[in-house]
């Protein structure tokens, strides 16, 4: 069962192309059904970057996936600083860190009472060290939201495989992370399958733990391949689908690890007849690994790269989960920070100035202007029942611009199914960018131009035709 919110589940109130709780007066009308998030989707989405935080015990094996056997007292980040992570993270414009509380592994970040494989069993603060704690206050201080990682494959726990008891055990865990470390905004199920120590393969109950996390932490969304609330993208390239869909036919991936010959492309794209409102969200590393290696502390991402990732995974309506592994100090390496850093300025730098803003717009329907008054709060609307639309907008002079910025009020759903964009250039129309899908935000890159006058054509026939912004931008290296 999704949530309901101010919005419904098959319909939305809307005054006059504004979010009702922002109106102050006129008639509610009662628009075309479609899928819409949630009020915790849809600040999830607008968060726009998370960081991912895997450390454990494969921070100190050098592997990727350890095998339950690790002995705890390898763990021992003597400069832990879960600050220097979240000050790095802030500073970058990431809203949100989610910790890798507990891996394929076994090992928890956090003393739990219904096993000794933790950080209690390790020299790290004597015993009596809690990364997740750390790591919660540490968002706390720095205005983050906290996620938390749980793997449901547990390679080091006996249980694994007996069926409920180790539901049980999964379960108490899962509690223990959601009432102890304050308000949770994601909560991150891997759906890695695999046989346990005593050989046997374990069937999860999917309905118990989101049912859990439910209870626990109804403010947060759950992510897996499946769902409930965010869906994978289908890879970790840092690339979602150039068409992109919110919405997706449950049936299609009916649970996490579900394996078919397309699961990847439908993931990526999503489908825009789907019944329920499930964003992707694309995870990528800043290096080769998931885990800190030595050998790689020459191969992390340039800005320039992390650029490219933001406009593959946000520029085409997703939310870009970007893996940044501490070292077995327990602080982010140098070369990390600083490709954060400058990634941050650069994004920064481009979004600081819409070259679009108070422009002059036409357009048949409803309040054109909208698209220009940086307000996301408002829109402009096609005539009813219009499946085709255009925008014509005029600057005040000349502008020097290589990125389209288009958003569509999600709140309301996702209709985009085509759009091309011209502009007057030497004299003349010319087509400089077209695409399919809008939802939350479509980034396009184009060759610089220099125009004063822009044509937006939008066309569907899935809902009514809206758009709530339209951005020029200048992306200087």
């Amino acid at each position: 069962m999704r949530r309901r919110d101010f919005l419904g589940v098959t319909g939305a109130f809307v005054v006059g192309g504004r979010l009702p709780h922002l109106a102050s007066g006129g008639r509610y009308t009662r628009h075309a059904a479609r899928p819409v998030p949630t009020p915790a989707q849809l600040a999830w989405q607008r968060d726009e970057l998370a960081l991912f935080a895997h450390f454990g015990v494969n921070t100190y094996s050098d592997r990727e996936w350890g095998d339950g056997t690790e002995d705890p007292r390898i763990f021992n980040p003597v400069r832990f600083d879960a600050g220097q992570w979240a000050r790095a993270a802030r500073g970058a414009g990431f809203r949100s860190i989610v910790l890798t509380a507990k891996h394929h592994d076994g090992f928890c970040l956090w003393p739990s009472a219904h096993t000794r494989h933790s950080v209690a069993s390790s020299p790290w603060r004597g015993g009596s060290g809690d990364v997740v704690r750390e790591v919660a206050d540490a968002c706390r201080a720095e205005r983050l939201g906290l996620g938390l990682y749980l793997s449901p494959w547990d390679r080091h726990e006996p249980r694994y495989g007996s069926g409920t008891p180790y539901m049980d055990y999964y379960c108490a865990q899962l509690e223990e992370l959601l009432t102890r470390y304050g308000p949770v905004v994601e909560v991150w199920f891997d759906g890695a399958n695999a046989e346990g120590p005593n050989g046997k393969r374990q069937v999860y109950d999917w309905a118990r733990m989101h049912a859990t996390v439910r209870r626990l932490a109804p403010q947060a969304v759950m992510f897996s391949d499946a769902g409930p609330d965010v869906r994978w993208i289908g890879n970790e390239k840092g690339v979602a689908g150039e068409t992109c869909w919110s919405t997706i036919d449950p049936a299609s991936v009916p649970y996490a690890g579900y394996d078919a010959p397309n699961v990847g492309a439908l993931l990526q794209e999503g489908d825009p007849r789907g019944s329920v409102w499930r964003p992707g969200e694309t995870d990528v590393s800043i290096r080769p690994g998931w885990f800190w290696h030595p050998a790689e502390d020459d191969k992390v991402r340039s800005a320039e790269n992390l650029m490219s990732l933001y406009f593959s995974s946000v520029g085409r309506n997703s939310k870009l989960l970007l893996n940044v592994p501490p070292t077995r100090d327990g602080l982010l390496h140098d070369a990390d920070v600083q490709a954060l850093a400058a990634f941050g300025a650069r994004r920064r730098a481009m979004l600081a100035r819409d070259l679009a803003r108070g422009a002059r717009v036409r357009g048949s329907g409803r309040d054109a202007g909208a698209v220009v008054r940086g307000d996301a709060t408002r829109w402009w609307s096609a005539p009813d029942g219009a499946t085709e639309a255009v925008l014509d907008v005029a600057l005040p002079q000349a502008v020097s611009c290589n990125v389209i910025r288009l958003q569509e009020p999600i709140a309301l759903g996702q209709v985009v199914e085509r759009w091309t964009l011209a502009a007057e250039v030497a004299g003349g129309w010319q087509d400089v960018a077209r695409g399919t899908t809008i939802g939350y935000t479509r980034l396009a890159r184009i060759e610089t131009i220099r125009a004063q006058r822009f044509r937006l054509s939008l066309s569907s026939a899935l809902g009514p035709l809206r758009l709530a912004t339209f951005g020029l931008h200048l992306d200087t290296p």
